[in-house]
C-alpha cells in the first residue's frame, strides 16, 4: 500500500500562536462559559474576516487559519498567522473582538484574585522562512497543511533536513 505524502504549501515568515484555557471547576459552567464564549466570538470573526478578505470585500487581518483541540486542563486553539505585527494588530484593536474580551477577563480575574479557577495562556512563535518543515502521511487537511495548502512531500524534499533548508528558497514554479 502506497503512502501519499505531502507537506505544507506555505512559504516565508509565519506565526505559530497557542492559546488556551485552563478550567479548575470544570461543574462550575458560569465561569468559563463566559471566556469560551469570547473565544469562540473571536475565531468567528477571524475566519469571516479571511474569507472576506479572500472575496476582495475586507481587509485581510493576516490570519492564516488554525484549529481546537482539548488538552488535559482545557481547551487549546493552534492558530497560523502572517506575522507578529498582524497578531498585535488583531489583540490591541478596539473595534475588534479580542481587546474588549481580555480587558473583561483581566478586571473580573483582578476582582476574583484567582477564586474563580480559570486560567488563560499563550505562546507565540515567530517562524522564519527556513525554520519550518512538516509531513502528512494520507493527511493534507490538517496543521499548516491544513490552512495554506498541501504539496507533494517530495517537491520540498525527502527528509526533514532537507525539507527545513529548502523552506528558505521560494519552489519553483
Amino acid at each position: 500500500m502506497k503512502i501519499d505524502m505531502s507537506t505544507h504549501a506555505h512559504e516565508g515568515d509565519l506565526v505559530v500562536f497557542l492559546i488556551g484555557m485552563t478550567v479548575g471547576r470544570p461543574w462550575r459552567v458560569d465561569q468559563w462559559v463566559r471566556i469560551s464564549s469570547a473565544m469562540r466570538r473571536m475565531q468567528i470573526e477571524l475566519h469571516r474576516n479571511k474569507a472576506r478578505a479572500e472575496a476582495g470585500t475586507e481587509e485581510w487581518l493576516g490570519f492564516l487559519g488554525g484549529y481546537n483541540c482539548v488538552g488535559p486542563r482545557g481547551p487549546v486553539s493552534v492558530q497560523y498567522w502572517r506575522s507578529t505585527e498582524d497578531l498585535y494588530g488583531y489583540a490591541n484593536a478596539a473595534d475588534r473582538e479580542h481587546r474588549p474580551a481580555w480587558l473583561a477577563y483581566y478586571q473580573r480575574a483582578h476582582r476574583l484574585a484567582g477564586r474563580d479557577g480559570i486560567g488563560i495562556w499563550h505562546e507565540t512563535y515567530a517562524v522564519p522562512a527556513g525554520g519550518h518543515e512538516s509531513a502528512y502521511g494520507n493527511l493534507t487537511d490538517w496543521g499548516l497543511a491544513g490552512v495554506t495548502g498541501a504539496i507533494p512531500l517530495t517537491r520540498r524534499g525527502r527528509t526533514a533536513r532537507e525539507r527545513l533548508a529548502s523552506s528558505a528558497q521560494p519552489l519553483a514554479r
